[in-house]
């Protein structure tokens, strides 16, 4: 009841500080499988190691618009009799001229508590960001980018690499949990031609979900936010899942001042899951008639096996 009270004490008192401009991090409609990219307090969090690709093509149609890949893996560990997570996470992210690549690794201590289990991770990789512009000019010539000198000449391409920071606290017990994280604790600044500087701004993430198991038979209900920020704009996402035997599920998601979200997954297989989001925007962009298609494959799967139990069989790994 504490973690919950507190987790609804920060969410509006975010909701209540900010106000919404572009922000810097890629956006993702499948956020409750995704949680190892934002938060390094959920690697190891977990009895099983986990592989995820995620695929992301935002406004299919729309001239450079956003194209994201992203590839987690992370295992619980026993390090020097510590339990511990270890993770990788590996971004490509293309929008426009721009082409970024993130690189993470993450460690995080977990603590069993009474009712579950507390994560405290954090991260540390490189960000590569590239950009290869292609300028037209007017017709009657009379502006040429060449006279600013705080970008980069026409044609020509460019790429900084900085070091990123990010924290994580994860909790979770068998119904409920709730993360708070922080990407780009250091602010990383990229210099163009020691002529500018570009900064990566800090952004803060927090989510919670919680599972209700229903009257009939095998079906739960899965509810869940996500809140991203960059401490100046915020972008809220709440969803509701429903779930058959832990295999099959479908949803629905309303992302605040922009759409609807549309969800589909199933578990094929013993730990190898699929799913599909397809965002319905309502924003001012849907005059153009462009939507967005996300597709994941992750994998669930057991380090060590009991071998005085022959009989010992896989279970579907929750999503939360």
């Amino acid at each position: 009841m504490l973690m919950k009270n507190v987790f609804s004490f920060l969410f509006f008192l975010i909701i209540l500080n900010l106000a919404a401009i572009a922000q810097q991090d890629p956006q993702f409609s499948q956020n409750m499988f995704n949680q190892a990219s934002v938060n390094p307090g959920y690697v190891g969090s977990g009895d099983n190691a986990n592989l995820l690709l995620l695929s992301r093509y935002q406004w299919v149609g729309f001239a450079g618009s956003p194209r994201t890949n992203v590839f987690n893996v992370d295992a619980p560990v026993n390090l020097f009799g510590v339990t511990s997570g270890v993770g990788l996470t590996v971004m490509s992210d293309k929008i426009g001229f721009e082409s970024d690549v993130l690189v993470n690794l993450i460690y995080a201590y977990q603590k069993k508590t009474a009712n579950g289990n507390l994560g405290i991770g954090f991260s540390l990789g490189f960000f590569n960001y590239g950009l290869n512009p292609q300028w037209v000019y007017p017709e009657d010539g009379n502006v040429s980018v060449d006279q600013d000198n705080s970008i980069p000449t026409n044609g020509k391409k460019s790429s900084q690499v900085a070091t990123d920071l990010g924290l994580g606290l994860f909790y979770q017990s068998s119904q409920f949990y709730v993360g708070a994280s922080a990407k780009h604790l250091n602010r990383p600044s990229l210099t163009f031609e020691n002529l500018s500087s570009y900064f990566i701004e800090r952004n803060y993430y927090l989510t919670s979900g919680y599972n209700f198991q229903l009257p009939i038979p095998g079906f739960e209900l899965r509810p869940s936010m996500f809140i991203k920020s960059d401490g100046a704009s915020y972008q809220v996402d709440l969803n509701t899942n429903l779930v058959y035997e832990d295999r099959l599920w479908g949803g629905l998601s309303y992302r605040i001042d922009d759409g609807f979200v549309i969800l589909l997954g199933a578990e094929m297989l013993s730990g190898l899951k699929v799913g599909y989001a397809f965002d319905v925007t309502t924003s001012a962009i849907a005059k153009g008639g462009f939507g967005s298609h996300e597709f994941f494959v992750g994998y669930s799967f057991k380090l060590q096996k009991n071998k005085n139990n022959s009989n010992n069989k896989y279970k579907s790994v929750r999503f939360l």
